[in-house]
């Protein structure tokens, strides 16, 4: 008879997720409590940046329990090891760090043409506030990708690892989108902005993921692909003072969305996003 750790150990990718999930949005839930959803200000709200620190520990916490239980003392002296990894050549911290504050930019300078939310008023805030966001990712990815992509890649390439970790990883972000919603959804009916938010989050966050994967597969540097999450995350999230709400968010994001989806055709194009499964575990 299959014991319990040899039933997690044979399924380690999903008793993953489900921890992920069960631990970050029962925390959430926990500190939200079951009112208060989509009625105030995230921004004014004290329980947000709890509930976020309660979110941030589903990836992280998890992490730590399916490599303690799965590969021991040695995955974690792999993942240090993962972390540590810095010599990879200066032009992979340049795809880990340029490509999407110069797209946000971009979409953010093609939207401004036709409309002033676009614009932000106070860039040191903004700047600032975004580095800070930023620095929170080395707790996600010591999850997703200390142990979710090394598990997935021994299965599949690099563009279904990215699209089944990527859409796990926007749907993750539900219970902050809902939580937000009533500060972004401005003048539109929150039966219409909660689900065009939250399927362009998870196909923006889908498509960096599958580039976050195919960093990781070239670099083996943990250190790098977090670095890159927080260039994602310091260029997308404290973004427009004044808020853009309603159809300007959605604009925004979904454009966005479209355009991190280009760049992954392009490399794919190229032959970039090619590699196979890795049939041993990476170390």
């Amino acid at each position: 008879m299959m014991t319990v750790k040899a039933f997690i150990t044979r399924h380690s990718a999903a008793a993953y997720f489900a921890l992920t999930f069960g631990i970050s949005w029962g925390g959430f839930l926990l500190v939200v409590g079951s009112g208060g959803f989509a009625s105030t200000s995230w921004q004014t709200d004290a329980r947000f940046p709890l509930a976020i620190l309660a979110m941030l520990a589903g990836p992280s916490v998890a992490g730590v329990l399916m490599i303690g239980l799965v590969d021991g003392k040695a995955g974690f002296r792999g993942v240090l090891r993962r972390l540590l990894r810095w010599r990879v050549g200066v032009g992979w911290y340049a795809v880990a760090l340029l490509p999407a504050p110069l797209l946000a930019a971009a979409v953010l300078f093609a939207l401004s043409l036709s409309s002033p939310i676009f614009t932000a008023t106070n860039k040191a805030f903004v700047l600032l506030s975004g580095v800070a966001a930023g620095l929170t990712t080395v707790l996600e990815e010591f999850g997703w990708t200390g142990f979710a992509v090394p598990t997935l890649r021994r299965r599949y390439d690099v563009v279904a690892t990215g699209l089944i970790v990527g859409v796990l990883w926007g749907a993750w972000h539900f219970l902050q989108g809902l939580f937000i919603s009533g500060t972004y959804s401005g003048g539109l009916p929150l039966a219409v902005f909660l689900p065009m938010n939250f399927f362009a989050a998870v196909a923006q966050l889908t498509a960096y993921r599958v580039l976050l994967v195919w960093v990781y597969d070239r670099t083996e540097s943990l250190l790098v692909v977090t670095l890159m999450h927080a260039s994602l995350t310091a260029s997308t999230i404290f973004i427009f003072t004044p808020l853009a709400t309603g159809v300007s968010f959605l604009t925004y994001v979904w454009v966005l969305a479209g355009a991190l989806w280009v760049i992954v055709a392009a490399a794919a194009y190229r032959g970039q996003l090619s590699r196979q499964p890795l049939r041993t575990r990476v170390a």
